[in-house]
């Protein structure tokens, strides 16, 4: 089964979340949650909605990002105790004679 050019070994594999999509997520949370809270709440006429939204949007979406993170963390902790250790196959593969050559330039 094992060819000259081969060589295995063990590796952990787990599916682990991408922590940019929690943190933009978190983001957008944050900002639907200023929405709402200006939307439910009083809004001065001097201010207006949109500058009491975005003042809202300045601490609700920093604690969304805070959340977000704190969730990706928690499913990478949980995704490392649900690691399997597997073996895996290194192959080195020589191209054929009619096969060109994957690190000459084609011009």
């Amino acid at each position: 089964m094992s060819e000259p050019g081969s060589d295995t070994t063990q590796a952990h594999i787990r599916r682990a979340p991408r922590v940019a999509v929690f943190l933009v997520l978190g983001a957008v949370l944050g900002a639907v949650v200023a929405f709402v809270l200006t939307a439910v709440g009083h809004v001065s006429p001097r201010v207006g909605f949109g500058a009491t939204w975005g003042y809202l949007c300045l601490l609700c979406v920093p604690a969304g990002l805070v959340v977000g993170a704190v969730v990706a963390l928690v499913l990478d902790r949980v995704s490392r105790r649900r690691a399997r250790l597997v073996t895996v196959e290194h192959a080195t593969v020589e191209p054929g004679p009619d096969q060109p050559d994957p690190d000459e330039r084609v011009e």
